[in-house]
């Protein structure tokens, strides 16, 4: 199994928390599309006998491409890779984007799952990220979703910024429950160097991110998605049975992927490749039929602590019969050791041959992990 990944890397307005790449301007859109068609072909023989089990169309904004632009790349990937019939094919769409026509449109191309940016009900939360949509946009977004008959929707919900009370929170999480969502990816807001967000607050005209209020509201979306009936499956992922993200599960498990597009990522397994984080540098290269990624081979304790950090992160925690089978006796032993202080803090527990975080380890994943790294 494999999956595809197609970074389009455009913008109404910049979010201000965000670092990913993106422009807001849409002028070599055309362009750039062009050039993903033909990195398709380019890259015919990187997923080597494997099938697609899903597609995901990220960015940026994907929701900007029009109905004809996505149906093109579905294609070639389609006439380019071995596809699997019942494929998740996945698109990232901002609320303001979404449309009773662009519903049908992308349901006709093959795209049978949205990921909705909602981030927040709450239209003064809205304007303090600099989203493009409104509340009211947020709603009538999902609503137009499900009577389009696309109930394959997970949406973003944030937490943790500094107007966002307990009692917001709740009804943002609750908002989404009374939808029946069947899967949400909640994020704590994060202040990422070199974004307007970072620049706002070192001026002092934000007000700084409380670190313990993120905590204690993790807490609480746990305790609350819990009770709803929802997987806590990985750090930031709740899912309904059944409906867990295909795609990014692919990335938990260590499965092959390639990514096209300025600044994707690709993995076969023992190599990691990215693409120029340059939307001109990346389109001049594909013209000449060259794709411009750098590439690097991930020695043995790479791939160990890659599955150490990637692993804590899910419901099944790390299995110490895969550390066992494919790093030796010796590193299982190891990890034991190394374990014991996060088992006596409560922070991780051990449930036969699987260590895994305990709600309190959660809030800590990456430290854990890292103390764990050979």
């Amino acid at each position: 199994m494999a999956g595809i990944y197609l970074h389009i890397p455009f913008c109404k307005q910049a979010c201000n928390y965000c670092n990913f790449h993106f422009t807001t301007s849409l002028r070599y859109k055309d362009d750039l599309v062009a050039a993903l068609a033909k990195e398709i072909s380019l890259q015919k023989d990187y997923l080597v006998d494997a099938t697609v089990n899903t597609i995901y169309f990220g960015g940026g904004t994907p929701s900007l491409l029009s109905i004809d632009d996505c149906r093109l790349l579905i294609e070639n990937i389609r006439q380019t890779f071995s596809v699997a019939e019942d494929a998740e094919i996945t698109l990232e769409a901002n609320p303001d984007d979404i449309t009773a026509d662009k519903l049908k449109g992308w349901k006709d191309t093959g795209i049978n799952r949205l990921s909705i940016g909602v981030q927040s009900f709450f239209e003064e939360e809205l304007r303090w990220m600099n989203r493009a949509h409104t509340a009211n946009h947020a709603r009538q977004c999902i609503e137009l979703s499900l009577a389009a008959g696309i109930t394959n929707l997970t949406i973003d919900l944030i937490y943790g910024s500094p107007l966002l009370t307990n009692e917001m929170w709740e009804q943002n999480v609750q908002t989404a429950i009374q939808y029946n969502i069947p899967h949400l990816s909640c994020y704590a807001l994060t202040v990422e160097e070199r974004t307007p967000l970072h620049k706002l607050i070192s001026n002092h005209q934000k007000l700084p991110v409380d670190a313990d209020k993120q905590g204690h509201q993790f807490l609480l979306l746990m305790q609350w998605l819990r009770a709803a009936g929802y997987d806590h499956y990985e750090v930031s992922n709740f899912a309904k049975p059944g409906h867990r993200s295909r795609h990014n599960s692919s990335y938990w498990k260590g499965q092959a992927y390639l990514g096209l597009g300025p600044s994707a990522h690709s993995f076969n397994g023992t190599e990691r490749q990215w693409n120029v984080a340059n939307n001109q540098q990346y389109i001049s290269a594909i013209q000449l039929d060259k794709v411009p990624f750098e590439k690097e081979i991930l020695s043995s304790a790479d791939q160990l602590n890659e599955y150490l950090m990637i692993s804590l992160r899910t419901m099944e925690g790390i299995d110490l019969n895969v550390i066992e089978n494919k790093w030796g006796h010796t590193e299982r032993e190891r990890l034991l050791h190394t374990i014991k202080p996060s088992l006596a803090h409560g922070t991780v527990t051990q449930q036969n041959h699987h260590l895994k975080l305990t709600d309190e380890g959660l809030l800590l994943a990456d430290g854990i992990a890292a103390s764990l790294f050979k």
